[in-house]
């Protein structure tokens, strides 16, 4: 997948600034796909320039002017086809996996340092996560909000971010049960 599609599903929102754009990947894209702002407005030049999306420039009174973006029709038409294409599930390539596998062989307390961080930073997500599926429902039940709302993908992904994260925390806590278990096994000579 390539970041011009997560910004052409991003749009169909509706129009969006750069700044918004990158409000939008950090707030709620970030759960399946992330890039930095630098990445993100040399994407807009290039979809721009593929005429995927049109700019116009918004003056503003007290702030600098900016560029608003939209889909084309071309654009609609390519994520279209993007979402017709099959899809193969993706491989986990994850440095404290490979860390973790290799416990045994160096310093377990670094080891457990990194997962107790990587647990932490998937609970700020969870909450995170939950402060936006909030906001999205807007005091409507789930079933009421996917039966009216106008666009339910943005919902349905950020259920697969809490998911993901959620599991995060639980192979966390196991790890570091298991391995502090062993670490005061070894520690005692048993």
């Amino acid at each position: 997948m390539s970041l011009r599609n997560a910004v052409m599903a991003v749009l169909l929102d509706g129009p969006a600034s750069g700044y918004d754009l990158a409000k939008s990947f950090d707030a709620s894209v970030a759960n399946f796909w992330s890039c930095t702002p630098q990445q993100l407005y040399r994407e807009l030049e290039r979809m721009e320039a593929g005429g995927l999306i049109t700019a116009r420039t918004v003056e503003q009174e007290k702030r600098p002017t900016k560029r608003v973006f939209s889909l084309t029709r071309r654009g609609v038409e390519a994520l279209t086809e993007f979402t017709a294409q099959p899809r193969r599930p993706t491989a986990i390539r994850d440095e404290l996996l490979v860390a973790v596998m290799a416990a045994d062989s160096g310093d377990t307390e670094a080891v457990r340092a990194s997962i107790r961080e990587r647990k932490q930073w998937a609970e700020a997500k969870i909450a995170r996560y939950e402060r936006l599926r909030d906001r999205l429902l807007d005091g409507r039940t789930e079933e009421e909000f996917l039966a009216g709302a106008e666009r339910v993908g943005p919902y349905l992904t950020l259920l697969r971010g809490l998911s993901f994260e959620r599991d995060n925390v639980r192979w966390c806590a196991r790890c570091l049960t298991v391995l502090e278990r062993r670490g005061a096994r070894l520690d005692t000579g048993t």
